[in-house]
Protein backbone atom coordinates (compact mmCIF):
# COMPACT_ATOMS: atom_id res chain seq x y z
CA UNK A 1 0.00 0.00 0.00
CA UNK A 2 1.14 3.79 -0.67
CA UNK A 3 2.58 5.42 2.18
CA UNK A 4 -0.13 8.10 1.64
CA UNK A 5 -2.76 5.88 2.20
CA UNK A 6 -1.44 4.50 4.82
CA UNK A 7 -0.91 7.98 6.38
CA UNK A 8 -4.67 8.94 5.73
CA UNK A 9 -5.83 8.86 9.44
CA UNK A 10 -2.60 9.97 10.82
CA UNK A 11 -0.65 12.95 12.49
CA UNK A 12 3.01 13.09 11.73
CA UNK A 13 5.01 15.40 13.84
CA UNK A 14 8.87 16.39 13.09
CA UNK A 15 10.68 17.23 15.57
CA UNK A 16 13.43 19.37 13.99
CA UNK A 17 14.20 23.47 13.43
CA UNK A 18 15.83 22.26 10.10
CA UNK A 19 14.86 23.86 7.03
CA UNK A 20 16.63 21.23 5.50
CA UNK A 21 14.54 18.66 6.93
CA UNK A 22 11.58 20.47 6.58
CA UNK A 23 11.43 20.58 2.95
CA UNK A 24 12.80 17.36 2.59
CA UNK A 25 10.09 15.39 4.33
CA UNK A 26 7.72 17.46 1.80
CA UNK A 27 8.88 15.53 -0.70
CA UNK A 28 7.59 12.22 0.69
CA UNK A 29 4.57 13.15 3.18
CA UNK A 30 1.93 16.04 2.39
CA UNK A 31 1.08 17.22 6.09
CA UNK A 32 2.96 16.95 8.85
CA UNK A 33 3.74 19.40 11.78
CA UNK A 34 6.79 21.07 13.56
CA UNK A 35 7.18 20.64 16.94
CA UNK A 36 10.80 20.76 19.04
CA UNK A 37 11.45 20.32 22.70
CA UNK A 38 14.71 21.08 23.86
CA UNK A 39 16.95 18.60 24.73
CA UNK A 40 20.30 18.10 26.13
CA UNK A 41 22.52 16.35 23.16
CA UNK A 42 25.32 14.70 25.28
CA UNK A 43 25.84 10.78 24.48
CA UNK A 44 27.94 8.37 26.68
CA UNK A 45 31.17 7.34 26.10
CA UNK A 46 32.43 4.34 24.08
CA UNK A 47 29.54 4.48 21.68
CA UNK A 48 30.14 3.95 18.29
CA UNK A 49 29.63 6.45 15.41
CA UNK A 50 26.03 4.63 14.57
CA UNK A 51 25.10 4.64 18.21
CA UNK A 52 25.90 8.49 18.67
CA UNK A 53 23.49 9.71 16.05
CA UNK A 54 20.64 6.72 16.97
CA UNK A 55 21.17 7.54 21.06
CA UNK A 56 20.86 11.51 20.20
CA UNK A 57 17.74 10.87 18.25
CA UNK A 58 15.99 8.87 21.00
CA UNK A 59 16.88 11.31 23.17
CA UNK A 60 15.15 13.72 20.98
CA UNK A 61 12.27 11.30 20.95
CA UNK A 62 12.08 10.51 24.80
CA UNK A 63 11.46 14.32 25.21
CA UNK A 64 7.50 13.20 23.82
CA UNK A 65 7.10 10.54 26.04
CA UNK A 66 3.55 10.55 27.37
CA UNK A 67 2.49 13.10 25.29
CA UNK A 68 1.40 11.43 21.67
CA UNK A 69 -1.71 10.87 20.47
CA UNK A 70 -3.24 7.92 19.35
CA UNK A 71 -2.96 8.73 15.39
CA UNK A 72 0.13 10.72 16.54
CA UNK A 73 3.34 9.14 14.64
CA UNK A 74 6.59 11.12 15.38
CA UNK A 75 9.71 11.41 13.78
CA UNK A 76 13.02 12.57 14.84
CA UNK A 77 16.84 12.38 14.19
CA UNK A 78 20.23 13.69 14.16
CA UNK A 79 22.81 13.68 11.73
CA UNK A 80 26.90 13.21 12.81
CA UNK A 81 29.73 14.11 10.21
CA UNK A 82 32.78 11.39 11.26
CA UNK A 83 36.68 10.87 9.78
CA UNK A 84 37.57 8.06 11.25
CA UNK A 85 37.32 8.28 15.47
CA UNK A 86 36.39 12.08 15.36
CA UNK A 87 32.82 13.21 15.38
CA UNK A 88 32.05 16.11 13.63
CA UNK A 89 28.96 18.36 15.22
CA UNK A 90 27.92 21.73 14.18
CA UNK A 91 30.66 24.47 14.47
CA UNK A 92 30.48 26.86 17.52
CA UNK A 93 31.83 29.82 15.07
CA UNK A 94 33.99 30.56 12.16
CA UNK A 95 37.32 29.24 13.33
CA UNK A 96 36.19 25.35 13.98
CA UNK A 97 33.62 25.99 10.96
CA UNK A 98 37.07 26.52 8.83
CA UNK A 99 39.03 24.24 11.12
CA UNK A 100 36.53 21.57 10.63
CA UNK A 101 36.35 21.80 6.34
CA UNK A 102 39.64 21.74 6.50
CA UNK A 103 40.12 18.39 8.60
CA UNK A 104 37.45 17.07 5.46
CA UNK A 105 39.40 18.60 2.41
CA UNK A 106 41.19 15.59 0.82
CA UNK A 107 39.71 12.96 2.68
CA UNK A 108 36.93 10.49 2.70
CA UNK A 109 34.34 10.72 6.04
CA UNK A 110 31.00 9.89 6.94
CA UNK A 111 27.66 11.54 7.17
CA UNK A 112 25.59 9.59 9.52
CA UNK A 113 21.61 10.13 10.14
CA UNK A 114 19.88 8.21 13.38
CA UNK A 115 16.22 8.17 12.81
CA UNK A 116 13.53 7.45 15.53
CA UNK A 117 9.90 6.73 14.62
CA UNK A 118 7.41 6.81 17.61
CA UNK A 119 4.10 6.49 18.25
CA UNK A 120 1.96 5.77 21.95
CA UNK A 121 2.64 2.25 21.50
CA UNK A 122 5.95 2.09 19.92
CA UNK A 123 9.23 2.84 18.87
CA UNK A 124 11.80 2.20 16.40
CA UNK A 125 15.22 3.71 15.81
CA UNK A 126 18.12 3.28 12.55
CA UNK A 127 20.28 4.73 10.98
CA UNK A 128 21.77 5.31 7.31
CA UNK A 129 25.19 6.11 6.25
CA UNK A 130 26.60 7.73 3.14
CA UNK A 131 30.74 8.18 2.10
CA UNK A 132 31.36 11.78 1.36
CA UNK A 133 34.92 12.46 -0.46
CA UNK A 134 36.01 16.47 -0.63
CA UNK A 135 38.40 17.01 -2.93
CA UNK A 136 41.89 19.22 -1.52
CA UNK A 137 40.50 22.54 -0.31
CA UNK A 138 42.49 25.89 -0.94
CA UNK A 139 42.21 28.18 2.39
CA UNK A 140 40.62 30.78 0.51
CA UNK A 141 37.84 28.34 -0.55
CA UNK A 142 37.09 27.57 2.85
CA UNK A 143 36.85 30.75 3.79
CA UNK A 144 34.91 31.96 0.73
CA UNK A 145 32.27 29.87 2.04
CA UNK A 146 32.11 29.84 5.42
CA UNK A 147 32.32 33.36 5.12
CA UNK A 148 29.66 33.68 2.74
CA UNK A 149 27.12 30.57 3.43
CA UNK A 150 27.64 30.89 7.39
CA UNK A 151 27.22 27.01 7.82
CA UNK A 152 27.16 27.31 11.73
CA UNK A 153 24.29 24.92 12.10
CA UNK A 154 25.36 21.87 9.82
CA UNK A 155 27.09 19.33 11.36
CA UNK A 156 30.45 19.35 9.88
CA UNK A 157 30.03 22.76 8.89
CA UNK A 158 28.86 22.57 5.41
CA UNK A 159 25.74 21.77 3.47
CA UNK A 160 26.24 19.49 0.03
CA UNK A 161 23.52 21.40 -1.40
CA UNK A 162 25.35 24.51 -1.12
CA UNK A 163 28.06 26.39 -3.06
CA UNK A 164 31.21 23.65 -1.51
CA UNK A 165 28.85 20.89 -2.54
CA UNK A 166 29.14 22.01 -6.12
CA UNK A 167 32.80 22.51 -6.27
CA UNK A 168 34.36 20.13 -3.56
CA UNK A 169 33.01 17.02 -3.36
CA UNK A 170 35.04 14.20 -5.35
CA UNK A 171 32.67 11.12 -4.93
CA UNK A 172 30.03 10.10 -2.53
CA UNK A 173 28.67 6.85 -2.17
CA UNK A 174 25.55 6.56 -0.46
CA UNK A 175 22.29 8.66 0.10
CA UNK A 176 22.57 11.98 -0.94
CA UNK A 177 19.50 13.29 0.87
CA UNK A 178 20.72 11.91 4.15
CA UNK A 179 24.04 13.64 3.95
CA UNK A 180 21.04 16.62 3.90
CA UNK A 181 20.02 15.69 7.13
CA UNK A 182 17.12 12.70 6.67
CA UNK A 183 17.65 9.67 4.61
CA UNK A 184 14.76 9.92 2.56
CA UNK A 185 14.61 6.30 0.46
CA UNK A 186 15.15 4.24 3.73
CA UNK A 187 12.72 7.00 6.02
CA UNK A 188 9.86 6.01 3.32
CA UNK A 189 10.88 1.81 3.68
CA UNK A 190 10.99 2.36 7.15
CA UNK A 191 8.07 4.31 7.67
CA UNK A 192 5.47 2.05 5.37
CA UNK A 193 7.04 -1.01 7.44
CA UNK A 194 6.31 0.53 11.01
CA UNK A 195 2.67 1.62 10.10
CA UNK A 196 1.92 -1.42 9.03
CA UNK A 197 3.19 -3.46 11.78
CA UNK A 198 1.41 -1.52 14.41
CA UNK A 199 -1.76 -1.96 12.28
CA UNK A 200 -1.27 -5.87 12.48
Amino acid sequence: MMLTNLLKDKTIILASQSPRRQELLKGIIDNFKIEVRSVNEVYPDGLSNEEVAMNISTVKASAFDNDLKDNEILITSDTVVCLEAQIFGKPKGRREAIEMIIALSGNTHEVITGVTLKTKKKEVSFFDKTEVTFYKLKTEEVEFYVDNFKPFDKAGAYGIQEWIGYVGIKQMKGDYYNVMGLPLHRLYRELNTFILEEEN
